[in-house]
Formats: structure tokens, C-alpha cells, sequence
């Protein structure tokens, strides 16, 4: 019998010479075999059945299919020493193959350690994508270098000595991704930006939700569901807002202004107060508003035939108390928060006054709507207290002018 397979092997020189070798690699994918198919099924059982699913994130497919081959790889080196004219060869590339798997199974191992840590509540807004893209490229560069050094047979010490020379090049390569490094950490350490952020980065033409806070990007999706990519580094070297405060007061601010013409500004007559009275928001205020006046005009002993003299009542102060009872009354207007009706310096489009108040809401469109309705009413009661609201001669004005004129 051992005659005939060596006659037969004596046909085929290569099995003849290799034929150890060849019981080596068999030998090596039956070990292969056995770790994919008994031990990690047996490690993902006893994963699945606990009551964390931590575990299954970290021991996915991709790190199993990749560890995998390790084994085998290591029986193959420890036995290259069957071929000789070859082991050299063999001990070099299952080493560097060896460092490669390796390498795959440690950027799979952190790609799903990210996953794991961006669910934690308490690091969901943290850039953790950048921090472990970091150890990424450290990890990915050392074991460049070992490969290397495994393929050439040189000693990693003397490939590191040796790229010393070269800093100055790598620091320009890798200038982007040093700056946001570190710009990222700032950003961190001061709590700057998170994912889930309204900000505005006017040179960017950002102006949305910060969708995703990676080392070197981040990525902002505008309200009109573009996305926005800024480098990372970028966004400490120019200005920018964050509306997170805003977002967690619970109230967004409306600071608008209407522009009351001067010219309509006057004193009230007892005939415009009476009116006035029937205004339920205004009741109280002119009761209480009349006394004091009275009680003070008289103490000073006033001549009140002359209008000028002594105090009293104009229009646009009631009008501002007015609108002052109109939002107090309101349930969507934040009272525990800024809350005024004031006067800005005249311009020339006439007296500003100013409602400076926050809602109750944050989100935009009631926000849209909350202060729409507010100013509705504003322009539609304006009248009633004898105020003209200031706009630009439109081209009905100049006609109805020029008609009135020639009539």
C-alpha cells in the first residue's frame, strides 16, 4: 500500500516534496471549522442569553469572521519549518497576514464599541465618533508600521526611528485631522455642540440640526433638509450660535417691533377714556391710571384748563398697557420669563414699540404661530386707540394723493 501512494506521489513532485505542508493546511482549516462554527456559536449563545445586549454588539459577525482566521494562521506559521526551502517566506506573510486580521478585528471590535456608547444615555451627545476615530488611526498606524517591519524583517524601533525624519510631512498630511482632534475635544471639554443641536453658522450656510459629530466633519441638516458638512476645526475658528439654551429654557423670545406715526400720538379726552372703558383688558388699568393722575394733579394744585400742564393720559401709553394685559392674558406666553412692551428711540419711520416676550413653546411652527396671531391682533386694534401704524407710500397711496391733489 505505501508502495503505491509513493509511486503515485512520485507523479506529482510537488505533493511528494509538500505533502507535510499540505497536512498542515488541512490540519489548519479544520481548526479554522471548529472556531467558526463550535466556539463562536457556543460564545454567541451564551451572549445571547444574558440579560445585557452590550455583549452582542461587541461579539458581532464582523469580529468573530475575522478573529477566525487567526487560528489557523498561527498553526500554519508554527509549522512552516516542514517546508524549508520556503519557511522564511511562509513564516513572513502568515505574521503579516497574522497583524492584518488583527488589525480588521480591533476596527471592528471599536466601530461596535461606538455603537454600544453612542445608545448611553449619558453619552449619546458626546462626539464619541471622533474620540474612537482617533484611536483608529493610531492603532491602523502602528500596525502599518509592524507590518511592514514583519514583511521586511526590520525591527519596529528602527522603522520608528526612522519616521522621525518624516514628521514634518506627516503633520501636513494629517493637519486636518490633528486640528480637529483637537478642536473636538474642546468642543467636548466646554460642551459646545451635540447632536440634536439647532445651530446657525451663517459662513457655512448652515442653519439647522447637527445630525452627526464625527473627528474631522460635522454634518448639519437645514430646515430646507439639506445637509451641510463643516470641518470640524472650522467650527471654532469662526462664529457660530447654538440654539440649545433657548431649546432647554422651555420658552423662545419674539422681539419684534411696530413703528406707531408720531403724528397720531395725543392726549385722550374724557370722551376717548369713557370709550376706552368698555374695553375689558383696559378697565382696571383706567380706574387705577385716572386716580393716581387725579391725586397727583391735584396735590401739585395743576391748572388743568391748559392741556400741557400737570399728567395725563395718551393713547400710546394706553395702547401699550393694552397690549401689556393682552399677553398676560395669553397662555402661551412665558410669564416667568422676560416679559415688556417698551419704547425704542424714535426713527424715522416713527416711534417704535417693541413686544419683548417669550412663548411657551420652543418648537417652530406654533412659535410661527403664536406670534403671527399676537401681531394680527396688534395691527387690526391699532385704531381703535387713534394710532396709525407707519408703512412706505405704496403706489395706491401716491395715486390716491395725486387724485385728491388734481381734484
Amino acid at each position: 500500500m505505501i508502495d503505491v501512494i509513493d509511486k503515485f506521489l512520485a507523479k506529482y513532485p510537488f505533493l511528494h516534496d509538500n505533502i507535510k505542508f499540505l497536512g498542515v493546511l488541512l490540519f489548519s482549516y479544520i481548526v479554522y471549522i471548529i472556531i467558526k462554527k463550535v466556539i463562536f456559536r457556543a460564545i454567541k449563545k451564551i451572549t445571547s442569553r444574558t440579560k445585557t445586549h452590550i455583549d452582542d454588539l461587541l461579539l458581532t459577525d464582523k469580529v468573530f469572521r475575522r478573529v477566525a482566521y487567526v487560528g489557523p494562521l498561527l498553526i500554519i506559521h508554527e509549522f512552516a519549518y516542514v517546508i524549508p526551502e520556503a519557511q522564511l517566506f511562509v513564516s513572513r506573510l502568515t505574521e503579516s497576514l497574522i497583524v492584518f486580521f488583527i488589525l480588521l478585528s480591533i476596527g471592528a471590535f471599536l466601530s461596535a464599541v461606538t455603537h454600544v456608547l453612542e445608545k448611553m444615555d449619558g453619552l449619546k451627545d458626546k462626539p464619541i465618533k471622533g474620540y474612537v476615530q482617533v484611536v483608529k488611526i493610531i492603532t491602523y498606524s502602528l500596525g502599518v508600521i509592524l507590518l511592514f517591519g514583519v514583511i521586511t524583517g526590520t525591527s519596529v524601533l528602527t522603522i520608528l526611528g526612522g519616521l522621525s525624519l518624516f514628521t514634518a510631512v506627516l503633520l501636513l498630511v494629517f493637519r486636518d485631522t490633528i486640528l480637529s482632534f483637537v478642536a473636538s475635544i474642546q468642543i467636548a471639554s466646554y460642551d459646545l455642540v451635540k447632536v440634536g443641536d439647532w445651530v446657525e453658522v451663517p459662513k457655512f450656510g448652515a442653519d439647522g440640526d447637527v445630525i452627526d459629530l464625527s473627528l474631522n466633519v460635522v454634518k448639519v441638516q437645514n430646515w430646507d433638509k439639506t445637509i451641510t458638512v463643516i470641518p470640524t476645526y472650522k467650527l471654532l475658528e469662526e462664529s457660530f450660535k447654538n440654539w440649545r439654551g433657548m431649546t432647554l429654557s422651555g420658552g423662545r423670545r419674539i422681539k419684534r417691533n411696530i413703528y406707531v406715526d408720531i403724528i397720531s400720538i395725543r392726549f385722550l379726552s374724557e370722551e376717548d377714556i369713557a370709550e376706552m372703558s368698555k374695553i375689558t383688558l383696559l378697565k382696571d388699568y383706567l380706574i387705577t391710571k385716572q386716580k393716581e393722575i387725579t391725586e397727583y394733579n391735584t396735590k401739585k394744585n395743576y391748572d388743568l384748563s391748559n392741556p400741557v400742564n400737570g399728567r395725563r393720559l395718551t393713547n400710546v401709553g394706553t395702547f401699550r398697557a393694552y397690549l401689556k394685559a393682552y399677553l398676560e392674558k395669553r397662555e402661551d406666553i412665558n410669564k416667568d420669563m422676560t416679559f415688556m412692551v417698551r419704547q425704542l428711540q424714535p426713527a424715522e419711520q416713527g416711534l417704535p414699540i417693541e413686544i419683548y416676550v417669550f412663548t411657551t413653546t420652543t418648537s417652530w411652527v406654533p412659535y410661527e404661530e403664536i406670534q403671527a396671531d399676537i401681531f394680527d391682533h396688534i395691527f387690526a386694534i391699532a385704531p381703535q386707540f387713534g394710532l396709525r401704524l407707519f408703512q412706505k407710500p405704496t403706489g395706491a397711496d401716491l395715486r390716491s394723493f395725486s387724485e385728491r391733489i388734481s381734484g
